[in-house]
């Protein structure tokens, strides 16, 4: 849907887009001919956001939003509305906070907050009006490898990020059911150097991909029609993804200890296991 989204034109709006893949998608929207509404809550991130994409040629507006706020997420569907079709919805804002399971509650409420409650917001504020126009259009969910292979170090996120992928699949399935002219797809990126990564890493480490290689890699998928957008990066290949992914739903069918891939006992049968990747190109991967 996302070729005949383009092509029918409209506004994309993209929280989280003052920086990093959200700003990076907002250029390939303008570039596009897409008009473009740029949400996120600091308002000079925004002003300067709004200055790299202003000779693209096409309208650039700003709308400051905490994604947590419903009433604010509904506002900014107001102003994308009346500015023209949404075309592109992207649900990109999100956190990172630290949290053990009997830990950090405040931690786990603000990151389920944004992370899950923020892109719920978003869609209940943009489908109902995004589905009446009956046009071409596209929601695209951004999601973490986290939130499906679920490793330790931060339940918190996890969480957030795993009920985020299952709320993407119900979306693309209820979106076919209604028979809209639309579709949903969870993106979900690799390591990615973003503003927030460069704060304690202030250069990009070899292993991860700039944030435009992340998000061509996302365009290159949504032209496939691809639902499952999972990047690769310059260490983790879409076959080792395949492989992580395999590993962590075999879990559940072998009856394994929860997360085995960390678990002592299974670490040689982990390893074994993933370097079985067998060599395919990445266009054969995730079909």
């Amino acid at each position: 849907m996302w070729n005949e989204a383009i092509k029918t034109g409209g506004v994309a709006v993209i929280t989280g887009g003052a920086s990093g893949v959200g700003l990076a998608m907002a250029r390939q929207c303008a570039m596009r001919g897409l008009s473009v509404v740029l949400a996120d809550t600091s308002d000079r991130e925004m002003t300067k956001a709004a200055r790299t994409l202003s000779g693209l040629g096409t309208d650039i507006q700003t709308v400051k939003t905490d994604v947590c706020d419903a009433r604010a997420v509904q506002k900014l569907a107001d102003i994308a509305f009346e500015t023209g079709p949404v075309a592109v919805l992207m649900n990109n804002a999100g956190i990172a906070r630290p949290t053990k399971s009997w830990d950090n509650p405040d931690n786990w409420r603000r990151m389920l907050e944004v992370n899950l409650f923020g892109v719920l917001y978003g869609v209940q504020a943009f489908l109902p009006r995004m589905i009446e126009a009956d046009r071409p259009a596209v929601v695209i969910n951004t999601g973490s490898k986290q939130g499906i292979t679920t490793p330790p170090g931060n339940p918190g996120y996890n969480v957030s990020k795993a009920g985020l992928k299952v709320m993407t699949e119900m979306l693309a399935h209820e979106l076919l059911a209604a028979k809209a002219p639309m579709s949903a797809h969870l993106f979900v990126p690799g390591f990615t150097y973003t503003g927030m990564i460069s704060s304690w890493l202030p250069e990009k480490p070899d292993a991860a991909w700039t944030s435009d290689e992340t998000v061509s890699y996302l365009v290159e998928r949504l032209d496939r029609g691809d639902f499952y957008i999972l990047c690769p990066d310059n260490e983790v290949t879409s076959e080792i993804d395949c492989k992580r992914v395999a590993w962590a739903a075999q879990d559940i069918i072998e009856n394994r200890p929860a997360l085995s891939r960390w678990h002592p006992d299974f670490a040689e049968r982990f390893a074994a296991f993933e370097k079985t990747v067998p060599n395919v190109e990445k266009s054969e991967v995730f079909n």
